[in-house]
């Protein structure tokens, strides 16, 4: 039996890599900070937080990183914790810093120290492309972020790559574009409008309020995603990977999928700030822009080339982007029955 040891176990991709590896057989450890004890409804949801072991672990304390590993033998571990949400990290720059980047080379530094012959897999991120320099972005398209977040995420990459090359860790990097699901946090544009359109059509009145509606995203389905994570670490040598479908949607686009499934008709009229939704059927408003979800320096495109993965780990997406939508619309809609 192999044992692997997640940080962030009780976000949405932590959640479903914990199920997986768990089918496969392995004995499932979770680092999780000390205020997110009471917070594994994901875990729950998916029918396994019995079946994990949880451990307080937080990516800004060394000794703590030190005194957690050295305890548990394992064969594989996989760091998806972050303060993970771009929108915020204009407000939270050094607290992004400090999980996001110094976070990183804390735990492999110390996996250097105590056991070098684990697995690692850091979770990179799209975002890191940020004002893209190349159409489809690949392993070898250069990085431009345009957020405190990216910027955090970038060191991670780089400092996961130096370890490896630098003292043979087979260390590994998912530069993962947008994956969403029902389990994926409200404060994210996906499931704030799933979430949203399911109370509107429950009856509710509120309608959604967004930002850039132009701005287009590579979005996948995070269970799928999660197995090329798994992937990644059975490979002889380690090395860095693009998990995307290959396709771009506009936020407005994925706003319509999701509608359509709740029975929605939508007109939309005007534009920019002036845009606006209604459903035909129902003569209700449900979305209108608001300026204050613009982002300082917005990421208007981006679009992942996974042909490296699919050739080399035999990964792709088996989730288009309408039943995404769809699938987290209905999930929101039956929560509220």
């Amino acid at each position: 039996m192999k044992t692997a040891f997640i940080t962030g176990i009780t976000g949405q991709d932590g959640a479903y890599l914990a199920k997986l590896l768990l089918e496969k057989g392995y004995e499932v450890h979770g680092g999780v900070r000390r205020i997110s004890h009471s917070e594994t409804v994901r875990l729950e949801l998916l029918g396994i937080a019995d079946q994990v072991t949880l451990h307080e672990f937080d990516l800004t304390e060394q000794n703590n990183i030190f005194r957690t590993l050295q305890k548990i033998e394992m064969d594989e571990f996989y760091n998806l914790a972050a303060q993970s949400f771009v929108g915020a990290s204009w407000d939270l720059p050094i607290y992004t810093s400090d999980v996001d980047a110094m976070g990183v080379v804390r735990v492999l530094d110390t996996l250097r120290s105590l056991r070098p012959d684990v697995r690692f897999y850091q979770a990179s991120t799209s975002e890191m492309f940020g004002l893209v320099q190349a159409v489809p972005q690949s392993e070898t398209t250069p990085f431009y972020p345009r957020s405190p977040y990216g910027v955090a995420k970038v060191y991670g990459h780089f400092i996961t790559k130096n370890y490896r090359e630098s003292f043979g860790l087979h260390a590994s990097s998912g530069i993962l574009f947008n994956h969403e699901s029902p389990l994926r946090g409200a404060e994210f544009v996906t499931r704030k409008i799933t979430l949203g359109l399911a109370a509107l059509a429950r009856g509710g009145e509120a309608a959604v309020e967004l930002g850039n509606m132009d701005a287009q995203r590579d979005w996948g389905f995070a269970g799928d995603y999660v197995e090329g994570m798994w992937r990644m670490l059975q490979q002889d040598e380690a090395d860095d990977y693009v998990l995307a479908t290959g396709v771009t949607t506009t936020i407005r686009d994925f706003f319509t999928y999701a509608a359509e499934e709740l029975g929605m008709d939508l007109a939309w009229e005007g534009a920019g700030e002036a845009e606006t939704a209604t459903d035909r059927k129902s003569g209700k408003l449900v979305m209108k822009v608001n300026p204050k979800f613009y982002r300082p320096a917005e990421v208007d495109l981006l679009i992942g080339d996974a042909t490296k993965a699919r050739e080399k780990l035999g990964w792709e997406a088996r989730t288009d982007i309408r039943a995404l939508a769809r699938m987290m619309a209905k999930s929101d809609y039956d929560a509220l029955a």
